[in-house]
Order: structure tokens, then sequence, then C-alpha cells
């Protein structure tokens, strides 16, 4: 009687373990599924800001000299991005439908190439809609020289059909070194 319960919890052992492994792996997978199912419900929805990036196209606006939309901009680095990263100014008052440029800079401090990527978003996220840029350095991955530094423009508009409730808009910017990735596609 003995033998028999010691195979029986034998068996129940190795099921239970080989359960709890799938679980694991399962867990594991659905982590790696999220990133791309939530860029593409921000996608289909428009929500948390993510700003396309894609130039706009240069169309001409009626300007609002009446309104003012306080524009704020805030730069990062992912943990291991080894840069210095900055916007030459925090803020600035605009007028929807004037067109205005804004710079950042950028700088390598490494002693070899990278090749990084700036990930765009903004705050609200339904103001995505109404913020169209021209010309970003976003649209594309910069490759910086060990050392170099790049004044790089954002040149936007606010659309002057944005909501009245709308009064601030916060457009950041993180930068990812993205050189392993650069790479590895040749």
């Amino acid at each position: 009687m003995g033998f028999m319960s010691n195979v029986t919890s034998n068996q129940a052992n190795k099921t239970l373990a080989l359960r709890l492994v799938l679980i694991v792996i399962g867990m594991f997978g659905f982590g790696f599924a999220l990133v791309p199912l939530y860029s593409l419900f921000c996608d289909v929805t428009g929500l948390n800001g993510k700003v396309e990036n894609q130039a706009a196209v240069a169309a001409q606006f009626e300007v609002d000299d009446s309104r003012e939309i306080k524009v704020e901009f805030v730069t990062s680095l992912n943990e291991s991005t080894p840069m210095e990263f900055r916007v030459e100014k925090a803020a600035m008052a605009v007028h929807p439908g004037q067109f205005y440029t804004v710079n950042f800079f950028a700088k390598n401090t490494k002693a070899n190439k990278i090749i990084a990527q700036a990930i765009p978003s903004l705050s609200p996220g339904l103001a995505v809609n109404y913020l169209k840029k021209v010309e970003c350095f976003c649209f594309s991955r910069q490759t910086f020289e060990a050392g170099e530094e790049k004044k790089m423009p954002v040149r936007f508009v606010i659309d002057p059909d944005l909501p009245e409730e709308y009064r601030t808009v916060t457009l950041s910017y993180t930068y990812f070194d993205v050189t392993e990735e650069a790479n590895a596609e040749g």
C-alpha cells in the first residue's frame, strides 16, 4: 500500500511541475505579446498620446491670434542609452495655426558610434490629432559618432480645431540606443 501511494504522489508531483512550467512559459509569452498589443490598441484608439512618426503635410491653417496654447517639452533617456539629451526651452506659448520650431540637442557620451531612436508621446492623449509635425528628428534613427553632438529641430503647428479646454499640451521624447538592433538588421 505504501508503494502505490509513492507512485501516485510522484506522478502527481510531476504533473504539478509540468503545469507550473507551462504557466511560467505562458506568462513569459504573454509579457512579450503585451507590447505589440498595446501599440495596436493605441494606434486603433488614438489613446495614450502616441504620436505618429511621420511628417504631416505642411497645410495652411488660419492663425488664431486670440488664443494661446502652452506647449511643454520633456526629454528623457532610456536607462541604457549613453547620451545627453535636452531641449533649448522647456515650454513656449503658441498660437494655433502658426508654425513654430524648437531645437533639441543630443550628444553621444560613448567612445564609439551609436544609433539612437527618439520615441515621442503627447499629453493629453486626445490632443495627438491636433499636433502636426512637419520636421522631427524622431522620424528616423539618428547615427552619432563618438562624442558627437547634434542640434535637431522640430517644426510643428497646433491645429486651430484643438478643443478650447486644451490650454497645455506636453510633447515628450525618450531616446533609446538601438545600435544592436540596427546592426542586426544589416
